[in-house]
């Protein structure tokens, strides 16, 4: 049986450390944890996708990994960017056969950046993948999607951590950053120093809303795997698994979310 709480997760992007974000499932659902609302941004958005359709977290791994995501994607003709995102259509009809919100398990919300308007608008219903095609669409490398006539790009661009959509709506909200940035004094390269600032920037942007979540979780040192680093995917499904174990492990109250009450 499940929790009779609402509970809120919302999963932060990060490229291909998102596959963190599966082993965080696992763990909570080991402990009778499940989430009655998801959100998501980039890479969080896919994988909250895949989970609220039904799909295990381990299922999901060997998809990602099976698929190798980012070979789906193609030069871009284009100034807005350097590859297209419409190659991975085909690849999001096969697992996402029914592509509208309202066929999922479990109810999502997509961050994605309207880049014109210049705000994070929330997806949760109509069409489901162009939505997460935008929240992942990383700006200046891929072409913005068109959804409705407006343009978006990366959801993490404004808000890498949505936990507003769980607000006033769960009783409990887990934030879930997969961009943890290990302590380091040596900047080998102009790759390291532009790789350091970018994530840098994004964990501001995360940390920020950090206050809003009941638990927060953040498995140790991700950011030392590269966005596109598919090699690693185990390690780093392993990280997000046995950071959280031991979370759960550490945390009586959160323990407590997996503990189902009777009423008498």
């Amino acid at each position: 049986m499940k929790s009779d709480k609402k509970i809120g997760i919302a999963f932060s992007g990060g490229g291909v450390r998102g596959i963190s974000h599966l082993g965080v499932l696992k763990a909570l659902n080991e402990n009778n944890i499940y989430p009655t609302q998801v959100s998501g941004t980039s890479a969080g958005a896919i994988v909250g996708s895949m989970y609220c359709s039904g799909y295990d977290p381990e299922e999901i791994m060997d998809i990602i990994v099976k698929t190798n995501y980012f070979k789906f994607m193609r030069p871009a003709i284009s100034w807005t960017g350097f590859l297209k995102m419409d190659s991975v259509l085909e690849l999001y009809e096969k697992y996402l056969p029914k592509d509208d919100f309202s066929s999922l398990k479990i109810p999502l919300i997509v961050a994605a950046t309207d880049i014109k308007r210049g705000r994070v608008v929330y997806f949760s219903e109509g069409n489901l993948i162009k939505p997460i095609m935008a929240s992942s669409c990383i700006p200046g490398m891929f072409d913005p999607i068109e959804i409705g006539g407006n343009f978006f790009v990366d959801g993490g661009v404004l808000n890498n951590l949505p936990v507003e959509p769980h607000e006033g709506v769960c009783d409990v909200v887990i934030g879930v950053n997969c961009n943890h940035l290990p302590e380091e004094h040596n900047i080998k390269n102009i790759k390291n120093l532009i790789e350091r600032t970018v994530i840098m920037s994004m964990n501001y942007n995360v940390y920020s809303r950090k206050n809003k979540c009941d638990f927060f979780i953040e498995p140790k040192g991700l950011a030392r795997y590269g966005v596109f680093d598919i090699k690693k995917a185990k390690e780093i499904f392993e990280a997000g698994y046995q950071s959280t174990l031991e979370y759960i492990n550490s945390n009586p109250e959160f323990k407590e979310l997996g503990q189902v009450k009777v009423k008498l």
